[in-house]
């Protein structure tokens, strides 16, 4: 059996942060999804728990932070293309996210950042293969020396 990862995250308005990851072509796992929380389905291994704030309180006894005040975690997904990145960042603005800081381009990585309407933070990234395979100094090196 292969890890799956849960993220949880807390919104004010489940309908309106279910709406948001539908948009972006997640699925609602219904078998998991009440009137406190909904699962959300991004990958056979990858889910997100959009849990009620109040909800959200009775698994710990520590506060739970504004995400439009504070960031605590940034959740990023790897895509497959510079496009498919913006395709999904435009996609998510549509859906009433917003968008922090501009895009960045490092030349061998390109992502943008993505808030949820709750302010939860999401990356989407492209990188080349040659920086996966071979870490992105290795990139840099080769653009010096051509």
């Amino acid at each position: 059996m292969s890890t799956k990862v849960f993220v949880n995250l807390p919104t004010t308005d489940l309908e309106r942060a279910k709406a948001f990851y539908t948009a972006l072509g997640c699925e609602i796992n219904p078998l998991f999804t009440d009137e406190n929380a909904a699962c959300v389905v991004w990958s056979e291994d990858v889910y997100f728990m959009v849990l009620k704030r109040e909800f959200f309180a009775t698994f710990t006894d520590k506060p739970i932070a504004d995400p439009k005040e504070v960031c605590q975690v940034s959740v990023s997904f790897a895509k497959d293309s510079r496009e498919d990145v913006d395709a999904i960042a435009e996609k998510a603005l549509a859906a009433g996210g917003s968008e922090p800081k501009p895009a960045q381009d490092y030349g061998f990585m390109y992502s943008r950042d993505i808030d949820d309407p709750d302010g939860n933070s999401l990356g989407f990234l492209y990188m080349t293969p040659e920086a996966v395979e071979n870490g992105p100094e290795h990139v840099a090196e080769q653009s010096a020396t051509a």
